[in-house]
């Protein structure tokens, strides 16, 4: 798990992506690519050439994760603050982030009232992020100043990776989507060796967590025939649960709805075909609370055929989430297995509409 301790620590909010973008283009090379690109926006993607001149499949994950950026230095030496994706208020109190100026980083603390100062109105509602602030320990804004922090410096939560007792519940910040960057650099290096019938590209996006940003470029550098988006879902596993959405251990998550996009329906069966082929635990995913870069890249040119195949996470959006290991090897095994059966009948079978 080292690669994806890695992956999840690096501090890469959206529109600051270098560090991953670095562990991306290195993975990449060392997986034996035929060649690695970026667009103007900076995804990053790397082609292996299989047998004969078949489709093009573009495997997707986002590099970015969700965080802050600093938009104000108050005379008191405080940090006000602006989210860079989308935030909850309620989880951000006293919580940890990293200010990263271009001289060094400074921890600081999203500050908070203790109880013996809160009022009574004050208790009962969300402290609004607009009224929140970062303490990096500064006497006043000269000294932040002095020190390199600057407007518009990313602020980064802080979370270290650990493995759970149970030797399968990881616990990290980030992991969506840095799970999806691990899942597509090793659903990759399994096929290193292995002949497909297609052209795979497989990379990450940039800015996904601000508006599927990346997501608009990443097709027009790719011009891909399919696109599959690696993400995380949302595990709905807690107390309350009946069991019946998806949950940490109980597999691979494809994706059969959400705000964002429709899959096609040809390489959705295709893919629950594959899983029940090869015996690969999956869950199936229907909500419309939210999207991913699928949603930008089904509407590439003509229409491309998309789907999004990931692994349930609990508390994404905060400073920390948890996935399943098993889950994570059900997604690794289900894309290598789905990639060698993409050759140009089975794409031509589910792109030829008839009347």
């Amino acid at each position: 798990m080292e690669l994806l301790k890695e992956l999840t620590e690096a501090k890469a909010v959206s529109g600051y992506e270098e560090n991953v973008r670095h562990i991306m283009r290195r993975e990449l090379e060392s997986s034996g690519c035929d060649s690695i690109f970026t667009d103007g926006m900076g995804s990053i993607f790397g082609e292996k050439v299989g047998v004969g001149d078949g489709p093009r499949i573009m495997l997707a994950s986002h590099m970015d994760e969700v965080g802050f950026m600093v938009t104000e230095i108050h005379k008191t030496g405080y940090l006000y603050f602006t989210p860079l994706g989308g935030w909850w208020d309620q989880v951000l109190l006293s919580q940890r982030v990293t200010i990263m100026s271009t001289s060094r980083n400074f921890t600081g603390v999203i500050g908070s009232k203790p109880p013996h100062l809160l009022k009574p109105d004050e208790r009962n509602r969300v402290y609004p992020m607009g009224e929140m602030y970062i303490d990096v320990g500064a006497k006043d804004a000269e000294q932040v100043k002095k020190w390199g922090i600057k407007v518009g410096d990313p602020i980064v939560p802080i979370c270290p990776f650990e493995m759970m007792p149970d030797h399968d519940t990881i616990l990290a910040k980030a992991l969506d989507d840095r799970l999806g960057c691990y899942i597509v650099l090793e659903a990759f290096k399994q096929l290193k060796n292995e002949d497909h019938p297609n052209r795979l590209f497989a990379g990450a996006t940039v800015q996904e967590e601000v508006g599927l940003r990346g997501a608009k470029t990443a097709p027009r550098a790719v011009e891909p025939d399919v696109a599959i988006a690696v993400d995380v879902g949302i595990a709905q596993d807690g107390p309350t649960s009946d069991g019946t959405k998806p949950r940490l251990g109980g597999g691979a998550l494809i994706t059969f709805l959400d705000a964002t996009m429709i899959p096609n329906v040809g390489l959705r069966n295709l893919v629950i075909d594959t899983a029940e082929e090869h015996q690969i635990p999956y869950q199936v995913d229907t909500m419309m609370g939210g999207g991913t870069d699928a949603g930008q890249f089904h509407l590439f040119h003509r229409g491309v055929p998309s789907l999004v195949i990931g692994v349930p996470a609990r508390y994404i959006h905060s400073h920390v989430s948890m996935v399943s290991k098993k889950d994570t090897e059900a997604a690794i095994k289900l894309l290598a297995e789905t990639i060698k059966k993409l050759d140009d009948e089975t794409v031509k079978s589910f792109t030829a509409f008839k009347e």
